[in-house]
């Protein structure tokens, strides 16, 4: 069969979709066989745009499913913040600490549902939920291929290198000036705290 321009697959489309949605099983597959013959379309993309009619909208639409409202936004953003605006890999591991140390400290007090949901919220919509906050309180972005050479020449750690050291652990360089001698009082400063 002959395959119809994109104004004829229009009209052919306006003609059969009230038929296919009214017919029973078998009708339904001999009209997706015909529709996708004549437009080329594969069966499950005919399925798809016959049961949706000429418009392209869905005639039975689902609701979007929020589960996380304006309370678990708002308590998640003073969390994000109390922790130095962490990613939402990190922050989903520390949240139940961070959680339970501002209530004790009366920094927070979460209503029983809104503290569960922050629990098992996972990372990924820690992260979408954060977003429009994070464009709020970021300035500038840095333009992208911008490296120099300096900076390609220092080792960055990503989220998975972060097994060692374990948390907790310090690392500081003492600078002492103290000149070449160091008999006798003088300063020492500490240099490149690390936690």
């Amino acid at each position: 069969m002959r395959r119809v321009s994109m104004a004829t697959r229009d009209e052919l489309l306006a003609a059969v979709s009230e038929r296919y949605r009214a017919s029973d099983r078998a009708e339904k597959s001999r009209i997706i066989d015909e529709f996708a013959a004549a437009t080329g379309y594969h069966r499950k993309h005919a399925m798809r745009v016959l049961r949706d009619g000429p418009s392209g909208k869905r005639t039975a639409s689902r609701p979007a499913r929020r589960i996380y409202g304006a309370a678990e936004r708002e308590a998640l953003i003073v969390l994000w913040e109390s922790s130095d605006r962490v990613c939402g890999k990190r922050l989903k591991a520390i949240i139940p600490t961070l959680i339970e140390a501002m209530e004790r400290h009366g920094h927070l007090a979460l209503a029983a549902e809104v503290r569960a949901a922050l629990l098992k919220m996972s990372a990924a919509t820690i992260d979408r939920a954060l977003q429009p906050q994070r464009e709020r309180c970021s300035g500038r972005r840095r333009r992208a291929g911008a490296i120099s050479t300096i900076r390609r020449s220092i080792p960055v750690r990503t989220f998975s290198d972060w097994r060692d050291p374990p948390p907790g652990f310090v690392e500081a360089d003492l600078v002492a000036h103290s000149g070449p001698v160091t008999n006798g009082a003088f300063v020492q400063m500490s240099n490149g705290l690390q936690s």
